[in-house]
């Protein structure tokens, strides 16, 4: 299975649309409003730290073992999480480091990303990549997430392209 490039282009930022949203939201925007609002926050269990109930997530307190449902753009700040008992098109996996007090470009930053992503599926899937019908993506920091908020983290994410999963793919060995 190739990895899929449709998938390693997605990244983690600040979206400036969402700070506009929220701008025009917060002056009176009814219609704006009535879709921030709809944003509902995801529910974790206290001791667990499970999602319990869905909602929307920043991209930056997904947790390993958190299911998502595909956020549908290239750049995203917030992503749809669900409890990992329902229907989800990805599962969080696998999360690294970037090393670097510059930012690399996003080029490297892609194929480091992918270099992590990669070893950690065989562990995690139970089954080599290139033997799995499972796939995977990172997301990434951009340039600005690198240079003005220190982030260095790569998300890895695992996803069936052939349909939805109910509970964790973890040692699911296809």
């Amino acid at each position: 299975m190739q990895h899929s490039t449709r998938t390693t282009i997605i990244t983690r930022t600040v979206a400036v649309a969402a700070a506009a949203v929220l701008a025009a939201g917060l002056s009176g925007c009814s219609v704006l409003q009535g879709v921030l609002e709809s944003g509902q926050k995801p529910v974790r269990d206290a001791e667990t730290q499970e999602i319990t109930e869905g909602g929307q997530a920043d991209v930056f307190s997904i947790k390993v073992g958190d299911c998502l449902n595909e956020a549908g753009a290239e750049t995203v700040s917030d992503v749809p999480v669900v409890p990992c008992a329902e229907p989800h098109d990805e599962e969080a996996y696998f999360e690294g480091i970037l090393e670097g007090d510059e930012f690399p470009g996003d080029e490297q930053v892609q194929i480091k990303a992918d270099e992590i992503c990669y070893g950690a599926f065989a562990p995690f899937a139970g089954i080599a990549y290139e033997e799995s019908q499972l796939d995977y993506y990172p997301y990434t920091p951009t340039e600005i997430g690198w240079t003005e908020a220190g982030d260095r983290v790569v998300s890895c994410i695992i996803y069936d392209p052939s349909a939805q999963t109910t509970g964790s793919l973890a040692g699911a060995a296809r």
